[in-house]
Order: C-alpha cells, then structure tokens, then sequence
C-alpha cells in the first residue's frame, strides 16, 4: 500500500515520476484566469487564521459544508467562532473522499505549513494552532512571499471595464513584485441586458468611458475605450460567461430600438436579448481579434439555483450548476461569420458540462489558424475540476486536436493558497503521459515527452497570451 500523498503522489509508474520530478515540477506558473483581488495583491495581504483563508470565501467549501449538514452560521456566519468553523471544516473533510477539495487541502497544509497528517476531528485542534503560528511568524507566507515561494510567473485577475486599475498600477509601480499581475476584461454587466441593474450599470460604464450612452452602438464605443484603457495596462484575455453562445443577429438600428426600449423601462423577449449580446459581443471579439487579446467564453453554468439563499448571500456563494442547453449550433454560427472578415480572436472555449467537449473540440478546428493552437478547449472547469475530469479534458483533447498545444491549468480560483491545484494538475498530466509511453502508446523518449509537459505546465500559456 502506498503513503498517503507522498512525493510520488498520483505518479503511478516510473516514467510518470521522471517526468514530474525532473520536468514539470519547477515550471513556474501562468495562472491565466482567477478571481483574486488586486487590493489585497497590492497591500501584500497576510491572513491571521486559516478559517479566514480556507474559508473566507470559498464555495467549494461551503457547498460541501451544507452537504455536511453543517449550520449555515459555521459556514457564512459573520459572529461564528473561527475554530468551530475550522472544525466544521475538519468534520465535512473526512467525508469528502474522492472529492478534490480532499487533495487540495492536504497539498496546502504540506506545501505551506509542513503539515502531512491527515486533517480530521482529532488533528483540527492542533493543525489549526500550527497554521496561525504559521501565518503569524513565517514572512514567506504574505501575498508577495506566497507568489515567490511557487514561482508564480503571472496571474490574470478578472475586473470589469468600469475599473479604474488603481490596485493593478500600485502593483506595475512595486519594483520588488515577484509577478506579473495582469488585469482581464470581464464585460458581462454590459451584455446581461436582461437584468434589472442593467441601466444603472450603463451609467456606470458611461461614467467611465467618459461619453454619453444613448444607443447599443454607443455600449460597443464605450467598452473598445475601455479595453484600450486596459491593454495599456497589461490586459492580455477578456472572459465572457454565457450560457450558449449569442447568435441572433440583427441590424444596428434594431438592437438600438433593443436598447432604447429597456432603457425605456419595457420588458425584453428571449430573442431580444440574444440580437442585444449577439451584437456587442461580436463587436468585442473583433476588437479583441485586432489587439492579439484571448477571448475566454465560459459556457453552461446555471447560476444562483436557490431563490431563497441567492436574496440571503448574493451570488457566487456555492448555489451555482452545470447546465444542459445545445451549444454547437450557436457557436458555430458565432464563429462563422467572425471567420468571414478573418476576424476570429484567440479563444478559449470551457464548459461546465462535459457533454459540450467534443462539441467544442470539434467545432474549434473549423476556426484554426495563424498561430500554434489558436483556438483551445478550455481546462477542466469547476465541477470538472478534478482527476477524472482533467483526463477526460486531456484525452478528448488529445483525440480531437493537438494536445501538446495545450496551454495548461488555471486555478479559477479567489485564495492566495490555491497554487498546489497546478501540482495537483501536472501530477495527473505527467501520469497520464507517463501511463501512455508505459503502454507503448506513443515513444518512450524522454526528451520529447519531457518537452511536451513542460509546455503544458507553463511555456505553452506564456506563449499563447504574451506572443
């Protein structure tokens, strides 16, 4: 029987350890999408206890908490003791075998505080004293020391284009800063035209693009003024998250009447707001087409399920699910007529349902062209986020398009402690290598094999978003 996670964790064969220990290991990391945030980036945030920073805002978490029968105080509570969330956090980990957060915990607590034990009701007491000690006398473990520690290389933090950037600026101006930080346009407020918030968010955007906004036309002016604000500041992708993707197309002076009539206070029709995104979607995908930026289109999420905790929490607080809508023939009319003005950005196509993966496997190499892997099948994402899925995300990969063209892992994540998920991922890459050349599948060249996971564990995404 093998240790529980040792250095040889997941590495199942001896090729498959020569290949981590001697290749992809010491990659740094190109942490292309996250939701970490740029103030606490700059001010070099320090946590004073692990519940606040395992807990503090982690729906995974909190999803598998409720699971638990946990009380809803130990997981959201403002006024609960931080240990007896802690603990509850121990309780629901020795019932979350065969779920990732079962891996991921116990790779922080070895990688940031030497901690190999098992976190469970007996060890909770003295883990949680050893990791504030921790967090209290160890400088390594600030924001600065954390990104220094596991050669963090760049991050992309997610921000709307409403954003003046100040906390990105602060960061540019340290001259000891041990990574790039890099700001992502997030357009989605200025697309969601079916929500309430909608025209107090124009104003928003009008406010910060300088110019009025009266028409759907003016929007597109508005967010091309401010993705140039951001690509003077860094911005390398855009992220967008969609159901499916928009194609109802429509004439300009129709999805201005479109506008006018939501700004007007009147109800929209489903094929209303899909003209709406359809066209200032397609406008920012030329856009960022033109200025070599990565387009990310996150597909089928259904968002904020439970009414009752959605009005008591807000969003993103773990009542999120996989969808099941049709994707392909809306995306393949999107990128169609992209393709017809040779206008196609890179992109990255994810999905929250595994079913959409040959669809968007397949449709992207309709789109190829230009540059090595132009268009990509996005990681393992969310609740596709682990062992199983990340294979199932490779080898489809693999059977539809060029896998040593992918351009890796991203943590998705908002802690600062969540950089061993891109160990966890080259562990089961250089295995599910190492496996096939084991099998006789493809060549037991090691430098050959050696190259291809380096490139998917960080030369690949460096490429990709700064060439």
């Amino acid at each position: 029987m093998k240790k529980f996670m040792d250095e040889n964790f997941l590495l199942k064969n001896r090729t498959a350890e020569r290949l981590y220990h001697e290749y992809a290991k010491d990659q740094q990391i190109f942490d292309y999408h996250c939701h970490l945030n740029p103030q606490e980036i700059a001010q070099d945030k320090r946590f004073t206890t692990i519940t606040d920073a395992w807990l503090g805002g982690d729906h995974y978490k909190w999803r598998a908490m409720r699971s638990n029968g946990i009380a809803e105080e130990l997981i959201t509570g403002k006024d609960a003791d931080p240990f007896d969330k802690f603990y509850a956090w121990a309780d629901t980990l020795e019932h979350a075998l065969g779920n990732p957060l079962y891996h991921w915990t116990h790779l922080e607590l070895q990688r940031y505080f030497d901690i190999n034990e098992p976190l469970n009701r007996k060890s909770a007491k003295a883990i949680y004293e050893e990791t504030n000690r921790k967090f209290k006398e160890d400088k390594n473990l600030s924001v600065k020391g954390i990104m220094k520690q596991f050669k963090v290389y760049a991050v992309g933090t997610t921000d709307d284009p409403a954003d003046d950037l100040l906390f990105h600026k602060d960061i540019a101006g340290q001259k000891d800063f041990p990574a790039k930080v890099l700001p992502s346009y997030r357009p989605d407020k200025a697309l969601a035209i079916e929500k309430d918030s909608f025209a107090a968010y124009i104003a928003t955007l009008a406010k910060a693009a300088s110019m009025s906004i009266t028409t759907a036309a003016d929007v597109v002016a508005a967010l091309i003024a401010r993705l140039d604000f951001f690509v003077e500041h860094g911005c390398k992708a855009s992220d967008h998250a969609l159901v499916t993707a928009p194609a109802v197309f429509r004439s300009e002076s129709e999805v201005n009447a479109i506008f006018a009539k939501k700004l007007a206070g009147a109800s929209l029709s489903a094929l209303e707001v899909e003209a709406y995104k359809t066209y200032v979607l397609s406008h920012l995908a030329r856009a960022y087409a033109k200025r070599n930026i990565a387009m990310q289109l996150h597909f089928a999420s259904i968002r904020d399920n439970n009414e009752k905790m959605f009005k008591l929490l807000g969003p993103d607080t773990g009542f999120d699910a996989s969808h099941d809508k049709e994707l392909a023939q809306g995306l393949s009319a999107f990128l169609s007529a992209l393709s017809a003005t040779d206008e196609v950005p890179k992109t990255i196509l994810y999905t929250l349902n595994p079913k959409d993966y040959y669809t968007l496997g397949s449709l992207m190499g309709c789109y190829q062209g230009g540059i090595p892997g132009k268009l990509q099948l996005g990681s393992a994402w969310w609740f596709a986020d682990h062992k199983d899925g990340m294979e199932e995300q490779m080898k489809i990969l693999g059977n539809l398009g060029l896998f040593p063209r992918f351009i890796g892992m991203l943590t998705d994540s908002r802690s600062f402690l969540s950089y061993p998920r891109h160990e966890y991922f080259r562990r089961i890459l250089c295995n599910m290598v190492g496996t096939w050349a084991e099998d006789g599948e493809i060549p037991s060249d090691m430098e050959m094999l050696g190259t291809v996971v380096k490139n998917i564990s960080f030369d690949n995404a460096k490429a990709y978003f700064e060439g």
